[in-house]
């Protein structure tokens, strides 16, 4: 692509353009699941099979790869995006099936195996939610297709964070912007003050999604406030939790929803430099976080004078060497300085004296990936999420004894009792559930007694657990 530096939203509205031709062309799309979820269930030779048959019958369609889709318990995951009308999610797909699906789009004919759902034309802006509405003209469908907000594995999920894995090509910055990507951050450095930044995360009720819960935005008013010109943000992808795939699901699917998130981040704080804390576990999220960060640079949405502002930011990355303890703040701080990564008595907390004895805040990746949506709506509209003192939704790694695991978005306030039975659908081989753990070594096992307990901060401290990062293994 012609490479050029955004300086307003009108030259950010070229490049959306072009985005949109790549992500919803004028012919049928092929786009199949390549996080590591979909590879490790054969996503690659699927991929390969559809390439070759495509090109053996010539048939005119568009073959791409994408993210996380979700229902990782049907991996390999393929869905055909019918131009400007539905969308249809083939599981379990095999090279053999693959090619049986071409053949079947090469011939004018629907597909009618392997399908796990329809999907009708859904809002792809990042000011709205990744929900489908109806096509006044589908095609002509079986009637047994399910549609998507039929299910109960996708039904009660409200996509935020993951509004974007599983829908767009991860290591492209057009098909990004495509969808809302960089406009928040447009108007951050163009319409609003730092501070005004913050207010409106501070009116979101955006509490932090790694652990403790505590409140994102007067952690980043504390940062503004400390004394000092040089202060840092980080991203803590070191994800360690057992069961626990969240951060790598979207930094895989969508890693400029977190560069975008830590740049906003940065201006409201006064930061010039930033680092993606990574665990070298996730290579393919490193690789795609690494092609964001450099189209992003390409484009001028990093480095110096934004949008033609004052505000400059540069983003690096540091791979972790997998210790489990570099999750907590002040030893991931030490390991990115080359110190061995241990803990250090608090205060003065990291706001204060971080990295580098800097002003620095440290916010996990689904954190960072709920910024841009909150700038770009407003506070009410993501407050209008969730209950009570915890507001919005989050990611979890639904796994262990259930029929569907794989990596869903809820809104908090949902039950346990729900997560298990309807997304979850219940217990391989309808037996009792022992018990569900949240919160990982930090956490506890709460018995099925508590199923109807709502999913919250406040609810689970009450039981004696914790959220945690987002890591539920039902057992």
């Amino acid at each position: 692509m012609k490479k050029m530096k955004i300086a307003n939203l009108e030259q950010l509205k070229e490049i959306k353009a072009r985005g949109l031709r790549l992500t919803y062309p004028d012919k049928i799309k092929i786009m199949v699941g390549m996080a590591t979820c979909g590879i490790s269930a054969g996503a690659d030779k699927v991929y390969a099979a559809l390439a070759e048959k495509i090109a053996e019958l010539g048939l005119d369609a568009a073959l791409t790869k994408t993210g996380c889709i979700g229902f990782c318990q049907r991996e390999p995951l393929v869905d055909v995006i019918y131009p400007k009308q539905v969308r249809l999610t083939y599981q379990a797909m095999t090279p053999e099936t693959a090619a049986a699906l071409v053949e079947a789009l090469k011939e004018g004919r629907i597909y009618d195996s392997q399908t796990l759902c329809r999907i009708d034309q859904e809002d792809f802006l990042v000011e709205g939610v990744v929900r489908p509405y109806a096509n006044p003209h589908p095609p002509e469908l079986p009637p047994e297709f399910p549609r998507y907000e039929d299910l109960p594995f996708f039904s009660k999920q409200v996509k935020i964070s993951l509004r974007n894995c599983g829908f767009i090509n991860p290591e492209s910055i057009e098909e990004y912007i495509a969808r809302g990507g960089y406009q928040a951050l447009c108007k951050a450095v163009s319409q609003m003050t730092p501070e005004v930044v913050i207010a409106e995360v501070k009116a979101s009720g955006l509490r932090g999604r790694g652990g403790a819960g505590f409140p994102t935005g007067l952690k980043w008013e504390f940062c503004r406030n400390a004394p000092g010109e040089l202060k840092y943000v980080i991203c803590n992808a070191d994800e360690g939790d057992p069961g626990a795939f969240m951060d790598r699901g979207i930094l895989e699917g969508d890693p400029h929803a977190v560069v975008e998130g830590m740049a906003i981040g940065a201006y409201a704080m006064g930061a010039q430099e930033g680092y993606v804390y990574c665990r070298a576990e996730y290579p393919l999220a490193i690789d795609h976080l690494k092609t964001a960060i450099s189209q992003a640079e390409a484009l001028g949405l990093l480095g110096e004078n934004i949008f033609g502002s004052d505000f400059s930011f540069k983003l690096k990355i540091r791979e972790g060497a997998g210790a489990f303890v570099c999750g907590e703040e002040t030893a991931l701080i030490a390991s990115i300085e080359g110190r061995v990564g241990e803990p250090r008595p608090r205060p003065p907390f990291p706001a204060q004296s971080g990295l580098w004895g800097k002003p620095t805040t440290i916010n996990n990746v689904k954190t960072w990936s709920h910024i841009a949506p909150i700038v770009a709506r407003g506070a009410d509209w993501y407050a209008s999420f969730g209950s009570g003192n915890s507001k919005g939704t989050t990611v979890f790694s639904l796994v262990g004894k259930v029929n569907n695991s794989g990596l869903v978005e809820v809104p908090l306030g949902i039950t346990l009792r729900e997560m298990i039975y309807d997304l979850g659908g219940g217990i391989i081989g309808d037996r009792a559930i022992k018990a569900v753990q949240t919160g990982g070594p930090s956490g506890g096992c709460i018995p099925e007694e508590f199923l109807d307990t709502p999913v919250d901060y406040d609810s689970l401290a009450a039981l004696g657990s914790i959220m945690g990062s987002g890591g539920m293994i039902v057992m």
